[in-house]
């Protein structure tokens, strides 16, 4: 099978502000075609790797190759022309309207057709907002502006910096829709940061998990469903009376309250167990199988950490 295109490489790059590091020698691959998500806690260090990719920030040290173009040999900043970003905040005018703010975009970036523009507010589901200015907008519409906007210019590589934070859950569902459909549709590599995983798994094909300014994993979307570890789920009427059967069942268990119980193996062996507490006089209320979450992978790989 042919290797995947390597766009992006980072070698220990670093940046720091007086005596602290938001970021400490991170070192990332990212495939051509990708989702990747940056996932961390807010002041992780996301956003100003973020800004550094995206030429916004200079690194303190470290390198960085971006489309063959390298820091090393000072030819990094021809690379940015096929990088678009939308990173804290949209950079949108409030008394102009959607299609004024992506106009002047596009006249910015050499496009001056309206049918361009009226394809990118297609995009972002904003074609009959009409004269509406953009300052009466919802958050989550101004995030599908931002993010239409970044677009324009067809970039090869996408950067959104938390593009889902403080919106509701139909606009969040709209966020990904739009982010999904850049990437499959327009073939569009984007790298998107969050704290909100459990979202992110629903959208992401990669990941990488910084903590305190450091990479402290990256992984593809089936390793971590690889990682994240099965159980079986229970719920009784006496926790302390379903453990000796348990044990005698040969199951490794937790006892998570007096009524909830994980069982991390004999996985396959659900039914078995069920009848097993119920003929020992067990009321079982539920039993079920159930995967880890990012969000729980998450916690315990920075509780390691």
């Amino acid at each position: 099978m042919k290797d995947k295109e390597i766009i992006l490489r980072t070698n220990q790059l670093t940046k720091q502000f007086k005596q602290q590091k938001a970021v400490d020698g991170v070192s990332v691959s990212i495939e051509k075609g990708a989702i990747y998500g940056l996932i961390g806690r807010n002041g992780a260090g996301k956003t100003t790797f973020l800004r550094m990719i995206g030429g916004l920030a200079a690194p303190t040290s470290g390198e960085m190759e971006i489309f063959g173009f390298r820091s090393a040999d000072g030819t990094l900043n021809g690379a940015f022309e096929k990088i678009g970003s939308l990173i804290e905040q949209p950079g949108i005018y409030p008394n102009m309207t959607a299609f004024e703010n992506c106009r002047l975009k596009a006249i910015c970036r050499g496009v001056y057709s309206e049918e361009y523009v009226n394809g990118k507010l297609t995009l972002a589901g904003l074609a009959n907002v009409g004269k509406k200015t953009v300052g009466n907008f919802s958050l989550g519409m101004k995030q599908r502006l931002g993010i239409a906007m970044a677009t324009i210019g067809e970039p090869e590589l996408l950067i959104l910096d938390e593009p889902i934070n403080g919106l509701d859950p139909q606009g969040i569902i709209e966020v990904r829709d739009i982010i999904h459909r850049i990437n499959q549709e327009q073939g569009i590599t984007v790298i998107i940061s969050s704290h909100i995983l459990e979202e992110l798994s629903k959208l992401a094909t990669h990941y990488g998990i910084i903590h305190n300014g450091r990479l402290i994993e990256q992984l593809s979307h089936d390793e971590l469903l690889g990682k994240c570890v099965s159980r079986l789920e229970i719920v009784v009427d006496s926790a302390e009376k379903a453990q000796p059967i348990l044990r005698k069942l040969g199951c490794q268990f937790d006892v998570v309250t007096e009524r909830v119980i994980f069982v991390n193996d004999h996985l396959e062996e659900g039914a078995a167990i069920n009848r097993a507490l119920v003929t020992g006089g067990v009321e079982v209320e539920s039993l079920h199988r159930r995967n880890q979450s990012l969000e729980e992978y998450f916690i315990s790989l920075i509780s390691r950490a």
